[in-house]
């Protein structure tokens, strides 16, 4: 079974930039993973220390015995003696772990797409909105930005010079005005004096409060709603790779408060583990639509589910 052909898969230069971006992860846990393979039996010994080097690259336990007990079923099926003979067919099931997501909403074509970026401060929030934008614009879309983290300055001006700097406008009021009001203003520019094709919305990266958290941003969706036919479209929640298993239980809690559709994946090249994107499929449901590949604006690449599995077990 070859299954990269069932995936929809990314350009060959984002490909490329995924297999880059996860140098330091293969000299990693996925290392010494692909080191097991090679000569090994599959005996007790050998899955045991499989299981522990899954557990240990931020997989987590659910997800690793889920892995383990899918492979060893088609290993029993298959007749497969040799681990190395194994190799493949865990690549095999670590892409169909990670399923082939169905089209985003900013695939489909409308008069605006309305996306919604959610996270804690710190997880590259503001940077990945930034490389979304400018990935869009050379995709020939027409992006606006909406600096609806109205509770931090930084926040606003930080929002501010990356719109600067990827050629994209911002709309933002001062410091302490209502998210909500901010949210109005940039969808109703975007359909009138703009002509915009999307709107890109920061939020307030706060979690201490889920309560709080989860009412402002149903009154954001509901101001969305009430400009444009199911907005938003797309809530996407963005997650530091570096950070493990903290990011699946960031994810957990969002996905509590919110209507989450999709992660981006920031600071892949900086982790030497980068399991959790197992977890946060396997777990949450909810696919990774992009990762985050290195520091400049143009490292950021749609998730390509083979491109992402071949760079860590090449």
């Amino acid at each position: 079974m070859v299954l990269s052909r069932f995936f929809k898969r990314a350009s060959t230069e984002d490909q490329a930039k995924i297999e880059r971006s996860l140098e330091k992860t293969r000299r990693g846990v996925f290392g010494h993973i692909a080191t097991l393979f090679q000569a090994n039996e599959l005996d007790d010994f050998f899955w045991e220390d499989l299981e522990a080097l899954l557990i240990q690259a931020d997989m987590g336990v659910e997800t690793t015995e889920y892995l383990i007990g899918r492979l060893k079923e088609r290993v029993k099926r298959e007749g497969i003696k040799r681990s190395e003979d194994a190799y493949t067919l865990l690549k095999e099931e670590m892409i169909a772990l990670l399923g082939d997501a169905p089209p985003a909403a900013l695939e489909q074509p409308r008069l605006l797409t309305v996306v919604l970026v959610v996270g804690v401060n710190g997880s590259g929030k503001t940077t990945s909105i930034a490389k979304l934008a400018h990935y869009l614009t050379q995709q020939g879309k027409k992006v606006l930005l909406a600096a609806a983290d109205t509770y931090r300055a930084a926040a606003i001006d930080q929002l501010r010079a990356w719109g600067e700097r990827v050629g994209v406008e911002v709309i933002a009021h001062q410091p302490g005005n209502d998210p909500g009001a901010v949210v109005y203003d940039a969808i109703r520019a975007a359909q009138e004096s703009r002509q915009a094709d999307v709107v890109i919305i920061d939020t307030a990266g706060r979690l201490h409060t889920k309560y709080n958290l989860m009412k402002e941003l149903e009154k954001i969706r509901k101001v969305c709603a009430r400009q444009v036919h199911r907005a938003p479209h797309e809530t996407y929640l963005v997650l530091d790779a570096t950070t493990g298993q903290n990011a699946l239980m960031q994810a957990k809690k969002f996905k509590e408060a919110v209507d989450i559709t999709g992660v981006i994946l920031t600071k892949l090249d900086g982790t030497a583990k980068g399991g959790v994107v197992f977890a946060i499929q396997r777990e949450l449901g909810v696919p990774v639509r992009f990762v985050g590949t290195g520091e400049q604006v143009t490292d950021f690449a749609p998730f390509d589910p083979v491109a992402f599995v071949e760079g860590l077990l090449a």
